[in-house]
Protein backbone atom coordinates (compact mmCIF):
# COMPACT_ATOMS: atom_id res chain seq x y z
CA UNK A 1 0.00 0.00 0.00
CA UNK A 2 1.40 3.17 -0.92
CA UNK A 3 -0.22 5.53 1.24
CA UNK A 4 0.01 3.51 4.59
CA UNK A 5 -0.47 5.58 7.34
CA UNK A 6 2.41 6.28 9.86
CA UNK A 7 2.17 4.58 12.97
CA UNK A 8 3.90 5.30 16.04
CA UNK A 9 4.08 4.37 19.65
CA UNK A 10 3.18 6.00 22.52
CA UNK A 11 6.54 6.59 24.37
CA UNK A 12 5.35 8.62 26.80
CA UNK A 13 2.47 9.84 29.09
CA UNK A 14 2.05 12.58 26.79
CA UNK A 15 1.40 10.11 24.09
CA UNK A 16 -0.86 7.96 25.74
CA UNK A 17 -2.80 11.48 27.04
CA UNK A 18 -3.35 12.15 23.22
CA UNK A 19 -4.56 8.89 22.59
CA UNK A 20 -7.63 9.52 25.14
CA UNK A 21 -10.60 10.53 22.63
CA UNK A 22 -10.13 7.42 20.90
CA UNK A 23 -9.61 5.38 23.46
CA UNK A 24 -13.26 6.85 25.20
CA UNK A 25 -14.60 6.09 21.90
CA UNK A 26 -13.72 2.71 22.71
CA UNK A 27 -13.67 2.36 26.88
CA UNK A 28 -16.58 4.51 27.69
CA UNK A 29 -16.67 3.07 30.76
CA UNK A 30 -13.57 5.24 31.88
CA UNK A 31 -14.39 7.73 33.59
CA UNK A 32 -12.06 10.74 32.81
CA UNK A 33 -8.43 10.96 31.08
CA UNK A 34 -6.65 10.29 34.24
CA UNK A 35 -8.18 6.77 34.93
CA UNK A 36 -7.08 6.18 31.54
CA UNK A 37 -3.60 7.60 32.47
CA UNK A 38 -3.39 5.40 35.70
CA UNK A 39 -4.71 2.24 33.77
CA UNK A 40 -2.46 2.78 31.15
CA UNK A 41 0.53 3.33 33.49
CA UNK A 42 -0.11 0.01 35.59
CA UNK A 43 -0.70 -1.96 31.82
CA UNK A 44 2.82 -0.46 30.48
CA UNK A 45 4.87 -1.65 32.98
CA UNK A 46 2.91 -5.14 32.57
CA UNK A 47 4.12 -5.00 28.88
CA UNK A 48 1.02 -3.06 27.30
CA UNK A 49 1.48 -0.80 24.35
CA UNK A 50 -0.20 1.94 22.39
CA UNK A 51 0.32 2.34 19.04
CA UNK A 52 -1.62 4.66 16.73
CA UNK A 53 -2.29 6.83 13.75
CA UNK A 54 -2.27 10.82 13.83
CA UNK A 55 -4.29 13.30 11.41
CA UNK A 56 -3.39 16.67 11.85
CA UNK A 57 -2.61 17.18 15.51
CA UNK A 58 -5.04 14.48 16.41
CA UNK A 59 -5.29 10.94 17.27
CA UNK A 60 -7.78 9.13 14.74
CA UNK A 61 -7.07 5.64 15.46
CA UNK A 62 -5.52 3.51 18.22
CA UNK A 63 -4.58 -0.48 19.23
CA UNK A 64 -3.14 -1.49 22.33
CA UNK A 65 -1.51 -4.78 22.76
CA UNK A 66 0.14 -7.20 24.83
CA UNK A 67 2.52 -10.01 24.72
CA UNK A 68 1.22 -13.49 26.29
CA UNK A 69 2.76 -17.00 27.14
CA UNK A 70 -0.20 -18.89 27.08
CA UNK A 71 -0.16 -23.02 27.25
CA UNK A 72 -2.93 -23.34 24.14
CA UNK A 73 -1.28 -21.13 21.70
CA UNK A 74 2.33 -20.58 22.95
CA UNK A 75 3.33 -16.85 22.49
CA UNK A 76 0.94 -14.69 21.21
CA UNK A 77 0.31 -10.98 20.82
CA UNK A 78 -3.04 -10.06 22.24
CA UNK A 79 -4.74 -7.13 20.91
CA UNK A 80 -6.97 -5.62 23.37
CA UNK A 81 -8.01 -2.61 21.88
CA UNK A 82 -8.28 -1.34 18.71
CA UNK A 83 -10.40 1.70 17.50
CA UNK A 84 -10.77 4.68 15.08
CA UNK A 85 -12.84 7.97 15.40
CA UNK A 86 -16.52 7.65 13.96
CA UNK A 87 -15.38 10.77 11.40
CA UNK A 88 -11.87 8.72 10.78
CA UNK A 89 -13.58 5.26 9.78
CA UNK A 90 -13.47 3.63 6.25
CA UNK A 91 -10.30 4.75 5.73
CA UNK A 92 -8.39 1.76 6.34
CA UNK A 93 -6.84 2.84 9.54
CA UNK A 94 -7.99 0.01 11.77
CA UNK A 95 -6.57 -2.13 8.52
CA UNK A 96 -3.40 -0.24 8.99
CA UNK A 97 -2.87 -1.00 12.83
CA UNK A 98 -3.70 -4.28 12.24
CA UNK A 99 -1.15 -4.83 9.54
CA UNK A 100 1.11 -3.43 12.37
CA UNK A 101 0.27 -5.28 15.19
CA UNK A 102 0.77 -8.43 12.94
CA UNK A 103 4.43 -7.13 11.89
CA UNK A 104 4.69 -6.59 15.96
CA UNK A 105 4.16 -10.51 16.72
CA UNK A 106 6.49 -11.13 13.89
CA UNK A 107 9.09 -8.92 15.32
CA UNK A 108 8.29 -11.03 18.50
CA UNK A 109 8.43 -14.10 17.60
CA UNK A 110 4.80 -14.79 18.27
CA UNK A 111 2.98 -17.70 16.73
CA UNK A 112 -0.43 -15.85 16.68
CA UNK A 113 -2.22 -12.56 17.13
CA UNK A 114 -5.33 -12.93 19.68
CA UNK A 115 -8.43 -10.43 20.30
CA UNK A 116 -11.83 -10.36 21.98
CA UNK A 117 -14.13 -9.03 19.81
CA UNK A 118 -18.00 -7.85 21.27
CA UNK A 119 -20.46 -10.04 19.22
CA UNK A 120 -22.37 -7.08 18.41
CA UNK A 121 -19.45 -5.18 16.51
CA UNK A 122 -20.14 -6.60 12.83
CA UNK A 123 -18.26 -3.98 10.66
CA UNK A 124 -15.08 -4.73 13.33
CA UNK A 125 -15.66 -8.20 12.66
CA UNK A 126 -15.85 -8.05 8.98
CA UNK A 127 -12.33 -5.99 8.94
CA UNK A 128 -10.50 -8.90 11.19
CA UNK A 129 -11.86 -11.66 8.83
CA UNK A 130 -10.42 -9.02 5.85
CA UNK A 131 -6.88 -9.18 7.29
CA UNK A 132 -6.74 -12.54 7.56
CA UNK A 133 -8.43 -13.56 11.49
CA UNK A 134 -10.25 -16.58 11.72
CA UNK A 135 -13.20 -16.59 14.43
CA UNK A 136 -11.52 -19.42 16.36
CA UNK A 137 -13.61 -19.83 19.67
CA UNK A 138 -16.21 -17.55 22.42
CA UNK A 139 -15.07 -15.94 25.15
CA UNK A 140 -16.37 -16.05 28.61
CA UNK A 141 -16.29 -14.34 31.79
CA UNK A 142 -17.06 -14.35 35.50
CA UNK A 143 -18.08 -10.78 36.95
CA UNK A 144 -17.86 -10.99 40.94
CA UNK A 145 -21.26 -9.61 41.94
CA UNK A 146 -19.68 -8.68 45.57
CA UNK A 147 -21.80 -11.31 47.05
CA UNK A 148 -19.45 -13.94 47.51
Amino acid sequence: MDDEPVVRRAETEADAARCWPAMQELRPHLSSPEEFLQRWRQQSAEGYQLAFIEAGESVVAVAGYRLLHTMTYGRILNLDDLIALPAARGQGLGSSLLRFVQAEAVRLDCTEVHLNTGFQRHDAHRSYLRNGFDLSCHHLAWKRTGRE
